[in-house]
């Protein structure tokens, strides 16, 4: 496993994260098998976890707790989220300075550890983000999180954050799919912002998907209800799947991390399998002729 800095806040963190959310998170999934993941996560150099405190209905932040409990995190950095909350099987959203402060405290005794070394804002609107600025860096000072960040999919509020002082981190989706995430991520970097790719495998569209287990139907479901024209845009890169160097997977890791300014590409797994696969994914390189081909195929989408 190779490792980079995350930006200026002295963390260092693995190429490829661990994402304790989703399926992983749930109490359908095995408490054993989920544990174990991020026991052999750990084993196998991962050193970047990120949760958040409404992932999986809430279960995911104490489950990740559950996992490191015994465990030397001392060289770990594990990120969660404030802003969000699981209620009733749904997400609700509470950006008031008071509710962040009481999310952050929470996280410390679902997870377990005296500081989270970073603390991320999940998906606030730019004003939202305006006003929570110095709240963040209020937490910081207090020895709440190391670093403070800011988790979206709009470019209009990671744009505000690379201007804000008081932003350490940003999370953004970035994959094959996203070649535009790329002038901003180049940004982030020139404001030494620390960048962490999140769907790095296009929500796993890339890969045709069999059905083994009550995970594979919650994850197909999941696709066509919220994410259609991804699956439709990803059928365009089916030809990583025939690459005899590495797996699609492996590829569309690589992709996201020939781009400089990523410190980390965070992607979860519910099968040891696939985690393997995802942690053999650090340091290779992509083949100038997949390379050539994966940006054909965004041409052609951008048409």
């Amino acid at each position: 496993m190779l490792y980079r800095p995350l930006g200026r806040t002295g963390l260092m963190v693995s190429e490829i994260g661990f994402g304790a959310a989703s399926w992983w998170g749930k109490p359908q999934f095995s408490e054993r098998e989920a544990l174990g993941l991020v026991h052999a996560a750990i084993d196998g150099g991962v050193r970047f976890f990120d949760t958040g405190a409404s992932y999986s209905g809430g279960h995911a932040e104490p489950r990740l707790g559950r996992a490191l409990k015994g465990r030397d995190v001392s060289g770990l950095v594990v990120a969660t989220k404030a802003g969000t909350f699981a209620k009733g099987g749904r997400v609700g959203r509470d950006f008031s300075p008071a509710a962040i402060i009481a999310s952050a405290e929470r996280s410390l005794k679902a997870l377990g550890l005296e500081v989270p070394p970073l603390l991320q804002l999940h998906g606030p609107s730019v004003e939202e983000l305006d006003r929570l600025a110095d709240t963040m860096a209020g937490l910081k000072g207090r020895g709440v999180a190391r670093a403070v960040g800011v988790n979206s999919f709009d470019p209009a509020v990671i744009d505000q954050a690379l201007g804000l002082p008081q932003i350490d981190v940003v999370m953004v989706d970035y994959n094959v799919l996203r070649p535009e995430r790329e002038p901003l991520i180049a940004r982030a970097a020139a404001a030494d912002k620390g960048v962490l790719a999140g769907m790095p495998l296009a929500m796993g569209h890339l890969t045709p998907r069999k059905v083994r287990a009550p995970r594979d139907l919650w994850y197909a479901a999941r696709g066509r209800l919220r994410h259609r024209r991804e699956m439709e845009a990803a059928a365009r890169f089916g030809f990583l799947n025939g690459l005899p160097q590495m797996t699609a997977a492996q590829a569309a890791l690589a992709y996201v991390l020939a781009n400089p300014g990523v410190a980390c590409a965070v992607v979860g797994a519910t099968r040891l399998g696939h985690l393997r696969e995802n942690l053999a994914a650090s340091g290779l390189a992509l083949p100038p002729q997949a390379r050539e081909a994966i940006r054909a195929a965004q041409r052609a989408l951008s048409r």
